[in-house]
C-alpha cells in the first residue's frame, strides 16, 4: 500500500494508444513494459497454479538471496536484477519460484510477468510461482526484476529484512535460473529520497524521480549490462521452519494476483495557463506546455479510484510533473462537503510523485503501487524546452473479487446503496484487506470480520479471508492477544479486535465447511480468552486493561497522551459493560467452536464463564428507571452499544429485547452508534425479531450518497476517510436480512431463508453459495403473505420461514406462496 512508489521509464514506437484501451494486439517494437504488462495480468492471473516441487517446501533452496553489494541494505534504494540465459529450445514447461524485500517486479525478455510479494511477515514471506514458458525461446533470454526497499520511510503495512531478491527453478532444468553471482545488479541512482508528506497517513511517500538518469531498457535483451555489478550473496532460501534460522521463512502465495484493468480519466475540471481539448481524455489530443510555463490541470474520476496512474510525455527535459491526489476537495475550513462540488475548493492532499522529463519521446511514468484517488491534479513546470503530454491514464487494481451476487428492489434507492457499497469493499481489499486505501492501508481486524462477510455473500471468495484469519493468528503476541493489524511493522494491541478475531473464526466455521482450516486456531482462541479471564476481578466484570480498547468512535476520538479514542468508560477504570458483554459474546461463539470439535470439557467452562459474566454485568449495570444497562456500575454513561450486546449475548428473553431494542433506537440521549458498530446494532435488531425495521435504518448511508460520496466514509461526517469497508455491511445486510439467507447449519450445510421486506413490495437477489446459487423472487400479497420463488442448488436444503409458517426446501426450483 505504499504511497512512497517507484515511478517506471519507459520508452514506446509506433502505437496507438487504442491499442493499450482494448488490449488486443501489441507491436513487436513497443520498448514499453508497462504496455505489456496489461496482457501479462490477465495470462498470469487465468493460469493455473503450477505444481509446487515439494522438495522446496521441506527443504533449503540452492537458490541465494542476492543483493547489491557495499551499501547499506536497510536504507532506500531502488535495485535492478538481470541474468541471460540462452536455451537450445523453446521449452514446453518452465516453472520459477520469486520473491523480494521490499517488493519486486518480475519480467521475462521485457515482459512483465507478475509482481510480488504478497504481504505477510518475516516467519511467512510469501514467494510467487509461475509458469513462464510461453515467454521464452529457443536462443538469448533475460530475465530481470525491479526490487525497491523504502527503508524507513516504507508503509506501515510493510514488514522488512533488508533489501534482497530470490528467484528458484522447480526442477533441476529450471535451475539455470537460480539467483546466486551469475546474476548481475544495478543501483538507480534516478530516485532520490522521498517527498516529505503530511502525519495524516501512513501508507508512505511520493517519489521524485529525474530521467535523465533512468536506465531505459534495462528490462530488455539488447541492453548492454557490462557494467552493473555481481551482486553479494545473503544465503539460500529457507522454506518456513526448515531451519533453526532464517531470515525470511518462505511460504507460497496463497491469494490470486490482483486485478488490472485500463481505465480513462473522466473528466477535466479546471485549468491554469493551459488549454485541454476535449479529445485529450480518449488519447487524441494531446496537451502542449510552452517553454517556461507553469500549469496545473485538475482531474475528476468521477468515482474513487485504486489505480496506476500513467503519463506519458515527449521533450520537456528540465521540467518538472507533479501528480497529487486526493479523495476530496476542501474549502478554507478544510471541509469536504458535496464531494461533486469543487467550486472556491483546493486539493486534500497528503501525497505526490514529481517526475523529470529527459526530453525523450514518448515517456511513461507510472508508480510501481497505486494511488487512491477521485481527483488528480497535475502541475507542470517547464524550462528551456516545450513538454507534450501525450496522454494521461490509470490501471484499476484490487483484489479480484467478482460480483456474483445481485440484489434488486422496487426501491431504486437501495440499488444505489448496493452498488457504492459494493465499490467500496473492492476499493479496501487487495493483497491483505484494507480499513481504507488512502491513509493506512491497514489490515485490522474489526474491519476485517466486516469485510470476511460481505466477500463470502457478493462474491462467494474466501481466499482473503482465510489469509486474514491466517495472519491474525501469525500476530498473536506471547501474552495471548493478536495484533489488531496485521501484517504492520509496528505492532499495536486492540484486545477487543482479538476478540473480533474469534467472531471472524466463528463465521468461517459457519459458512465453510473445512474443520481442518478452523482447527489449527482453537489453540489461538484459547489464548485470548485466556488473557481476558485474567482480567476478571472482584466484582466478576473485566477490571482495568491496558491496551487501546477500542469499541466506536462515537466515544471520544484519539488522544496523544493516553489511547482513549473510540474507547468506553470502564475500559482503563474498570467494569466496562461493553467490553465484557463483547468478551461474554466471544466465549458463546468459542463454545460452539470447542463443542463442535470435541472438547466438551472447555466449551462447558466457556459456557459458564459467560453465564457469569452476562449475569453480573446485569446485576451491576442494569437501571431499573431507565430499563437500560449502563456502561458501568455508576450508571453515568448510557450507549446503544452496552444494550446492543445485552441483546446479542441473550441476557433477556425476546419480548424484553424487542422493548429494549426499541428504546435505544428511540433514545436519542444515548451514545449513538457510528457506521462501524451500525453492524453490530442491526445485528441485535435481527436477535430481537425486528428486522423488518432494518431499511428504515438506512439513512446513514442514503445521506452518504447525497453529499456525492461514490464510496461509504469511515464516520458520519466530518469523516477523515471517504473510503471505510466497514462501512459497507449494507452488501452483507441486503442478502443475509433482507432476503434473509443465512446458514442454518455449519459449514452452510443447509440454508434458512427468512426474508425481512419491511416497507419494500418485491424482491429479486441471486447469492452464490459453494453448491450453487440461491435464488429468492418474492413479492408480497395481501394480508402480509408473500409469493414467489426460491431456487437451492443441488444437494442444498433447508427451510423458508415467513410470520413463523415454515416450508421445507431442498435443491431445485419452490414455490412459494404464505397468505
Amino acid at each position: 500500500m505504499s504511497a512512497t512508489q517507484l515511478l517506471i521509464f519507459s520508452k514506446r514506437h509506433d502505437i496507438r494508444y487504442e491499442t493499450m484501451k482494448y488490449n488486443k494486439y501489441l507491436s513487436e517494437s513497443i520498448f514499453s513494459f508497462i504496455a505489456l504488462f496489461q496482457l501479462v495480468s490477465f495470462n498470469v492471473l487465468g493460469q493455473e497454479q503450477p505444481k509446487i516441487n515439494s522438495e522446496l517446501l521441506n527443504n533449503k533452496w540452492e537458490a541465494q538471496w542476492i543483493s547489491y553489494p557495499d551499501v547499506s541494505l536497510l536504507d532506500y534504494g531502488v535495485f535492478h536484477f538481470r541474468k541471460t540465459l540462452n536455451l537450445s529450445e523453446k521449452p514446453s514447461k518452465f516453472i520459477v519460484h520469486i520473491s523480494g524485500d521490499n517488493r519486486y517486479r518480475f519480467f521475462v525478455n521485457g515482459t512483465e510477468v507478475c509482481k510480488g510479494p504478497a504481504r505477510g511477515d518475516l516467519a511467512n514471506w510469501r514467494f510467487e510461482t509461475i509458469e513462464i514458458s510461453k515467454y521464452l525461446k529457443a536462443g538469448d533470454n533475460v530475465l530481470s526484476s525491479v526490487v525497491w526497499n523504502f527503508g524507513d520511510d516504507k508503509p506501515l503495512a510493510q514488514i522488512s529484512n533488508k533489501t534482497a531478491f530470490i528467484v528458484q527453478g522447480n526442477d533441476s532444468a529450471e535451475s539455470i535460473i537460480n539467483t546466486d553471482k551469475t546474476w548481475k545488479v544495478y543501483k538507480n541512482e534516478s530516485y532520490t529520497s522521498p517527498i516529505l508528506q503530511s502525519s495524516h497517513t501512513v501508507v508512505g511517500l511520493g517519489v521524485d524521480v529525474d530521467g535523465n538518469k533512468y536506465p531505459y531498457g534495462w528490462e530488455q535483451i539488447n541492453f548492454n549490462d557490462n557494467a552493473w555489478k555481481q551482486p553479494v550473496l545473503l544465503g539460500n532460501g529457507i522454506p518456513r521452519g526448515k531451519s533453526t534460522f532464517w531470515d525470511w521463512g518462505l511460504v507460497p502465495r496463497n491469494i490470486p494476483f490482483m486485478e488490472y484493468k485500463f481505465q480513462r480519466i473522466k473528466e477535466v475540471k479546471r485549468t491554469k495557463n493551459i488549454i485541454v481539448e476535449s479529445g485529450f481524455l480518449n488519447g487524441e489530443s494531446p496537451i502542449n506546455v510552452p517553454v517556461n510555463s507553469k500549469v496545473k490541470i485538475l482531474f475528476d474520476q468521477t468515482i474513487l479510484t485504486t489505480a496506476y496512474p500513467e503519463i506519458v510525455v515527449s521533450g520537456g527535459n528540465g521540467s518538472i510533473i507533479e501528480i497529487r491526489y486526493a479523495e476530496a476537495m476542501v474549502d478554507e475550513k478544510g471541509i469536504k462537503g458535496n464531494r461533486h462540488q469543487i467550486d472556491n475548493k483546493k486539493m486534500l492532499s497528503y501525497y505526490s510523485d514529481k517526475f523529470r522529463p529527459d526530453g525523450g519521446s514518448e515517456r511513461h511514468f507510472q508508480p510501481l503501487w497505486f494511488r487512491t484517488f477521485r481527483y488528480l491534479e497535475l502541475t507542470v513546470e517547464t524550462k528551456n524546452e516545450p513538454l507534450i503530454i501525450n496522454d494521461l491514464y490509470a490501471y484499476f487494481t484490487a483484489y479480484p473479487f467478482e460480483e456474483k451476487a445481485s440484489f434488486t428492489s422496487n426501491d431504486s434507492a437501495l440499488q444505489s446503496i448496493w452498488d457504492v457499497g459494493w465499490r467500496t469493499a473492492r476499493l479496501c481489499a487487495g493483497e491483505t484487506y484494507y480499513d481504507c486505501p488512502y491513509y493506512e492501508q491497514l489490515q485490522y481486524v474489526g474491519d476485517t470480520r466486516i469485510q470476511a462477510l460481505i466477500s463470502l455473500y457478493v462474491a462467494n471468495d474466501d481466499r482473503l479471508m482465510r489469509n486474514a484469519i491466517d495472519q491474525f493468528y501469525n500476530s498473536l503476541l506471547p501474552m495471548g492477544l493478536t495484533q489488531s493489524r496485521f501484517p504492520c511493522s509496528q505492532p499495536q494491541v486492540i484486545p477487543t479486535f482479538s476478540l473480533s478475531w474469534i467472531e471472524m473464526v466463528h463465521d468461517f466455521w459457519m459458512h465453510r465447511d473445512d474443520k481442518v482450516f478452523v482447527e489449527k486456531y482453537l489453540n489461538g482462541i484459547r489464548n485470548v480468552l485466556n488473557w481476558y479471564q485474567q482480567q476478571i476481578d472482584e466484582t466478576g466484570m473485566l477490571g482495568p486493561m491496558d491496551w487501546w480498547n477500542f469499541v466506536d468512535w462515537s466515544f471520544g476520538q484519539w488522544n496523544s497522551q493516553k489511547p482513549i479514542g473510540g474507547t468506553p468508560s470502564g475500559a482503563m477504570d474498570g467494569n466496562s459493560s461493553i467490553i465484557t458483554l463483547q468478551y461474554a459474546h466471544a466465549l458463546q461463539m468459542a463454545t460452539e467452536l470447542f463443542e463442535a470439535f470435541g472438547n466438551k470439557h472447555q466449551a462447558e467452562e466457556y459456557r459458564k464463564l459467560s453465564l457469569s459474566l452476562i449475569n453480573n454485568t446485569h446485576v451491576k449495570c442494569w437501571d431499573n428507571g431507565k430499563g437500560l444497562l449502563a456502561d458501568t456500575p455508576e450508571k453515568k454513561s448510557f450507549s446503544q452499544h452496552a444494550n446492543v450486546l445485552a441483546i446479542l449475548v441473550n441476557m433477556f428473553d425476546v419480548q424484553s429485547d424487542k422493548e429494549l431494542f426499541n428504546k435505544i433506537e428511540s433514545d436519542k440521549s444515548l451514545i449513538q452508534t457510528t457506521l462501524y458498530y451500525k453492524f453490530y446494532l442491526i445485528q441485535a435488531m435481527k436477535e430481537a425479531g425486528l428486522a423488518n425495521d432494518y431499511i428504515s435504518n438506512l439513512e446513514p448511508w442514503t445521506e452518504m450518497i447525497k453529499i456525492g460520496l461514490t464510496t461509504f466514509a469511515e464516520t458520519p461526517e466530518p469523516t477523515r476517510s471517504d473510503c471505510h469497508a466497514w462501512s459497507a455491511s449494507p452488501n452483507y445486510h441486503f442478502l443475509s436480512i433482507i432476503c434473509g439467507i443465512n446458514p442454518m447449519s455449519p459449514g452452510f450445510k443447509t440454508v434458512i431463508i427468512e426474508p425481512h421486506l419491511g416497507d419494500l413490495k418485491y424482491i429479486k437477489a441471486n447469492m452464490p453459495h459453494v453448491a450453487g446459487d440461491i435464488i429468492v423472487e418474492l413479492k408480497k400479497i395481501k394480508d402480509d403473505g408473500i409469493e414467489g420463488i426460491v431456487v437451492l442448488p443441488k444437494g442444498l436444503s433447508g427451510k423458508f420461514v415467513w410470520n413463523g409458517k415454515e416450508i421445507s426446501l431442498d435443491g431445485g426450483k419452490h414455490k412459494i406462496k404464505i397468505n
